[in-house]
């Protein structure tokens, strides 16, 4: 028995990304487990380390992507007795989700309840992950505080939108035109960042004082600048991404002169505001327990039916080059979910 995987043979577009049949299964070895892989989350940092600018990876092609699966064990290696076969799984490896199998070490994976949709499923991992911890783990945001989520129709944007109004807080959120109508159901105010100045509205719909707090994926000197103006006094501004230079939009230099601002001049002289940086894989690795804790308490809140993330496709992982180019012209709303094998059995 064979199986497929999407590899990326270069650094470059989505024509790097090839299919790969392997003629037979991986075989766990010693405290590892091999994983049917359901699904497989796609996203725009997908396409960062497609496109070799991601600092994390120091992986060099070809080498499989996929920063985030759910599936269920399929065989136990040596020594495994924590886990059965036919229990659910997900983990968030970085590279190596678009499988259809795979073998991993058995105390990595955190365990899943069954009954889960595994699209909805895989949503939780890497994106709603990153919005619940950005929420809850670096500050604590009291009903009724003001958050500006910026690339609010992303995976993460649409997850911090939904996560933020079942914490009561007041969301608004930039995006395209396109996507208000989706910004609106999940709650949120949106803001067109192409025809609006997303400081002055939140000045506006706050009475002049600013908002408390700003998730900013899109990065660069000038984009964090105008983030910290929106802020209030006491405000805080979460920094998880460089959106804009991994477009070309702004320059290494100015990504850089962004840092130094960050990390020097505004902290030297803060004007009552606060500006820091969020990786979730870096927090995994500090705090690995409390990773498992979030991903459990997000499978949980699926499993009472508390979040309905923003699907907007499930397509077959033959299919993850298409969805690659979607994501890089910014065409998707919500994630797209790759479909790795046939049946959800």
């Amino acid at each position: 028995m064979g199986y497929s995987h999407v590899d990326i043979t270069r650094f470059g577009g989505p024509e790097a990304l090839t299919v790969i049949e392997e003629q037979s299964l991986p075989e766990p070895g010693p405290g590892e487990i091999r994983v049917r892989v359901l699904t497989a989350g796609t996203g725009f940092t997908d396409t960062i380390i497609r496109q070799g600018q991601y600092i994390d990876v120091k992986d060099q092609p070809p080498f499989t992507l996929g920063y985030d699966w759910f599936g269920v064990v399929d065989k136990l290696g040596a020594g495994v007795n924590t886990l059965r076969v036919g229990q659910y799984v997900a983990d968030m490896p970085v590279i190596g989700g678009y499988t259809q199998f795979l073998c991993v070490a058995a105390d990595r994976v955190i365990a899943a309840p069954a009954g889960l949709d595994p699209v909805q499923a895989v949503a939780m991992i890497l994106s709603y992950t990153t919005a619940w911890q950005m929420l809850t783990r670096i500050r604590d945001i009291p009903p009724g505080s003001t958050c500006l989520v910026h690339a609010a129709g992303g995976a993460v944007g649409t997850a911090l939108l939904e996560l933020g109004r079942l914490r009561g807080l007041k969301m608004f959120g930039t995006a395209s035109a396109a996507k208000h109508g989706l910004i609106r159901k999940l709650g949120g105010t949106p803001i067109d960042y192409r025809s609006q100045d997303f400081v002055q509205e939140v000045r506006k719909a706050t009475g002049g004082a600013g908002v408390d707090v700003v998730f900013d994926t899109i990065g660069g000197a000038e984009h964090w600048t105008r983030s910290r103006k929106a802020l209030k006094r006491g405000g805080l501004l979460v920094c998880f991404g460089v959106l804009h230079y991994t477009t070309g939009a702004v320059s290494k230099a100015s990504v850089l002169w962004g840092f130094l601002k960050l990390q020097l001049l505004w902290k030297r002289f803060p004007a009552g505001k606060q500006a820091l940086f969020y990786n979730i894989s870096h927090r995994r690795d500090s705090h690995p327990q409390e990773f498992r804790e979030d991903v459990q308490t997000l499978f949980g809140m699926l499993k009472q039916e508390q979040l309905q993330p923003a699907i907007a496709d499930v397509v077959p992982l033959s299919q993850a080059a298409e969805v690659h180019r979607l994501i890089d012209r910014a065409a998707i709303e919500g994630k797209v979910v790759l479909r790795c094998s046939e049946d959800f059995v």
